[in-house]
């Protein structure tokens, strides 16, 4: 199984993700630039958090309408698996692949720290190595990762379990009921502010990240892990 890291200009984790996937888990992983228009030979892929296009207009609002991410939405259409952490979360609302939309965080200030999620849904395709109610460890690095959507929306999210990951305990940005990561009706779209690619080793505060990208393994295809 191959996967796609998408690079947008302003990109600052594609470096972690690329680690975390290739080095950690031992899959097989290439960089794409963003004004590519082919995915040709890729089973998966994976949107980094970081600046793409200096966050200006909206985060993600830019970087939605580079070549690329018309291969994107047609992975995601031909169900393989789609991932976005931070900005790639942001790109993920901003392209119509999840719903609802990100927002500066309550506190107008950036947040960098490693903050304790529960496991809502360990049913997916992202989420089955994990516990139910599992609390894990995840680093976030944002300022504008405030979780929005109407009640009709955040109805249908529960009504389809599609809400994945929450905030445990402190809501850090003020998202609508404490959401932290979400998947698209069909399972195969996973967007969340925190960044498990950070969270691959216990020297680096953390190894709760590892069981996320098992389970896409796992689920989406047989890779050997280191």
């Amino acid at each position: 199984m191959k996967f796609a890291v998408i690079v947008f200009p302003g990109s600052n984790c594609d470096l972690d993700m690329y680690w975390a996937m290739k080095e950690i888990m031992g899959a097989d992983c290439e960089y794409v630039r963003y004004d590519s228009d082919s995915l040709e030979g890729f089973d998966g892929v994976l949107l980094p958090g970081g600046f793409s296009y200096g966050d200006y207009l909206r985060c993600g609002a830019i970087a939605r309408f580079a070549a690329i991410m018309s291969e994107v939405i047609r992975f995601a259409e031909e169900g393989k698996p789609v991932f976005g952490t931070c900005n790639g979360f942001q790109i993920l609302t901003e392209a119509g692949l999840l719903p609802g939309a990100l927002r500066r965080n309550d506190s107008l200030k950036f947040i960098s720290k490693i903050t304790p999620l529960t496991v809502v849904n360990n049913q997916t395709k992202f989420t089955s190595e994990y516990e139910a109610n599992e609390t894990i460890q995840i680093p976030v690095a944002h300022g504008e990762g405030s979780y929005y959507c109407d009640e009709e929306t955040l109805a249908e999210l529960k009504a389809n379990d599609q809400i994945v990951f929450t905030y445990e305990g402190e809501n850090i940005n003020g998202s609508v009921a404490n959401i932290a990561g979400i998947t698209n009706k069909a399972g195969n779209v996973l967007g969340m502010m925190p960044h498990p690619e950070r969270a691959m080793e216990t020297l680096l505060g953390s190894d709760d990240g590892k069981k996320f990208f098992a389970s896409i393994l796992t689920n989406f295809g047989k890779v050997t892990a280191n």
